[in-house]
């Protein structure tokens, strides 16, 4: 930043603009938790495997992570009953 990018106080002129969003972003101490897992044999078609391989290497990430977040996401909303479809 040059001296002459200095930011200054918007002096209370955005006061009332908008409405304030609340912090819902985790605490570092959450985002340093490692959560237990358990080691498991998957069999999975080459398809999905190379989407995953495919996602993850775009957002350098594990693919193993990727599938566990998906299926943690649908083990969860299985149980707080949103992703039931009546039948």
């Amino acid at each position: 930043m040059s001296r002459s990018d200095r930011y200054t106080d918007d002096l209370g002129e955005m006061d009332g603009v908008g409405e304030q969003v609340a912090d819902f972003l985790p605490s570092p101490a959450e985002l340093a938790r490692r959560d237990s897992t358990v080691k498991v044999t998957l069999g999975l078609s080459h398809r999905s495997l190379d989407f995953f391989k495919r996602e993850a290497a775009k957002h350098h990430v594990p693919y193993q992570r990727m599938i566990r977040a998906l299926v943690d996401e649908y083990a969860q909303r299985q149980m707080s009953g949103e992703g039931s479809n009546g039948g």
